[in-house]
């Protein structure tokens, strides 16, 4: 039993907590609670952890440039997202802009007006190459950019929005090359002057050692923080693409010749992000908090030979759900970092977005060009080579339910359940005997063939489209093929099987 003083000096200790919480509040400073930053579940470490919940991140975000362009109004495309339940965004840091029209996008957040672009370096006085935009100074920090992102993270943080904060990416063209802070025209610091394809290689010379300080800067800055993981660089294969594995196997595309191969990166390449590995989990050493590692590996899918020491998380773009299958071994949470290049409709993206989750996928992130400066509440109209709309990020919210309905943890890619789906592709989520995610698309069709094992189970068809059911009922299962009607349906539907209690 606590005595009269005990309770009156525990009352004044809180007392003095609370006091000392506000005043950190209401000062901008981050606090160390006891929550712990996103990390792989420990029951499966396929999937995440996130303020002691299973977490799945599944969003429609705008294009990477919400820190680093001055004119976009970062608050109101986070409050956009928290009202839409989108419960991921990624962010480029600083060390690569573009251009106004770089990839024929017609408004681009990576590509701020002249002057509007804030990186991690002050500037100087001394014009750069691209507009008169003055130099930076690799070996001075900027206040300002850094009040910038750690600005953005709280608001995210505040919202239960996670942030892939990714380091670095490829420079594709010379036209961009004239704008990168690494350019030698674009410093006074003496750093060499590189073909743009080696800027991300040991072989770039001194700036391999301020690429270290950027990332043990920013990692410093952003410790505190549990709503973050990091991206060591995006599309590192574009360099230098190694042919890994051939897309199709008859037509090669007419366009986006990009698209005949899953590129991988260079061995030069490979060794640099090590480094850059290194120096996360370095810094971090030091500090409190621990956070989660992704590499983004190639476009569309490909079986990894080797995942790099310290990497947590396995990066696709335009993924296929195949690259679920094939790495699955790795017991790593695997990632459709990007989407796009496939048109502007939803229904594309939606239909991308199931059959990577449902393939047992545990992030989606469709590139949203609806959202740029001007347009933070995401109704923009956009000329650009993706899609993006309020329509369609609330379809991901119906996604996000549907797996959430189910003890997903428990569950893994399934390939005995669905027997026969004449016309229709699939993807299944397991528990065997319990519970079962089931994703169609394709060619409406009557029936499909399911081997349940034996006992009765409930189903229930959900339109990706509206979140509704559509056709409910019993089933029960033999262990045997049993064919299964199907609700009418256009371009997709969804199924869930649960075990019945009696």
């Amino acid at each position: 039993m606590f005595s009269s003083s005990r309770i009156v000096a525990l009352s004044l200790i809180s007392f003095s907590v609370f006091v000392i919480q506000s005043v950190m509040a209401q000062s901008g400073v981050a606090q160390t609670s006891a929550v712990q930053p996103i990390a792989l579940h420990p029951d499966n470490p396929h999937y995440f952890i996130y303020q002691d919940e299973p977490t799945l991140l599944i969003t429609s975000g705008e294009h990477y440039g919400a820190v680093l362009n001055l004119d976009f109004d970062y608050r109101a495309y986070l409050e956009t997202m928290q009202q839409e339940r989108m419960n991921y965004t990624r962010i480029f840091v600083g060390s690569y802009v573009e251009i106004p029209g770089s990839f024929n996008i017609g408004n681009n957040t990576l590509a701020p007006a002249v002057n509007r672009f804030v990186a991690p370096w002050k500037r100087t006085d001394e014009e750069g190459l691209y507009q008169g935009e003055k130099k930076f100074d690799l070996d001075e920090w900027n206040p300002e950019y850094f009040e910038r992102l750690t600005g953005f993270i709280r608001e995210a943080d505040q919202r239960d929005i996670i942030v892939e904060v990714t380091f670095f990416c490829s420079t594709y063209a010379d036209e961009s090359w004239e704008r990168n802070p690494f350019n030698s025209g674009n410093n006074i610091n003496g750093v060499p002057k590189i073909d743009r394809k080696k800027s991300n290689t040991l072989a770039n010379g001194s700036l391999t050692d301020y690429q270290k300080k950027l990332v043990a800067k920013i990692v410093t800055e952003l410790n505190s923080f549990n709503n973050i993981f990091y991206e060591i660089q995006n599309e590192p294969w574009s360099d230098d693409p190694q042919d890994a594995l051939r897309t199709l196997k008859t037509l090669d595309p007419k366009e986006l010749t990009w698209a005949k191969w899953a590129h991988t990166a260079s061995e030069a390449s490979l060794e640099w992000q090590q480094i850059m590995v290194d120096q996360i989990v370095a810094t971090e050493k030091e500090l409190t908090s621990k956070h989660l590692i992704a590499q983004n590996y190639c476009n569309f899918r490909h079986s990894l030979e080797e995942v790099q020491d310290g990497v947590n998380i396995l990066n696709f773009h335009y993924a296929w759900p195949e690259a679920v299958w094939m790495n699955y071994a790795w017991d790593r949470p695997i990632s459709f970092d990007e989407s796009g290049f496939a048109g502007s409709s939803d229904t594309t993206y939606l239909r991308q977005a199931w059959q990577f989750i449902v393939a047992g996928g545990s992030v989606f992130n469709n590139l949203d060009y609806s959202f740029y400066v001007g347009h933070e509440d995401g109704k923009g109209s956009n000329d650009a080579p993706g899609g993006g709309s309020t329509t369609l990020r609330q379809q991901l919210v119906y996604l996000h339910e549907f797996v959430e309905s189910l003890d997903y943890i428990r569950m893994s890619p399934d390939f005995s359940t669905v027997v026969h789906s004449p016309g229709l592709e699939t993807q299944c989520l397991a528990e065997a005997g319990q519970q079962y995610a089931i994703f169609f698309t394709g060619q409406a069709t009557d029936w499909v063939k399911l081997n349940l094992p034996q006992g009765n189970f409930t189903y229930e068809f959900i339109s990706p489209f509206t979140g509704e059911a559509i056709d409910t009922g019993n089933i029960s299962g033999s262990g045997e093929t049993i064919q299964f009607e199907l609700p009418e349906f256009e371009h997709m539907v969804a199924l869930r099987i649960t075990r019945s209690a009696r």
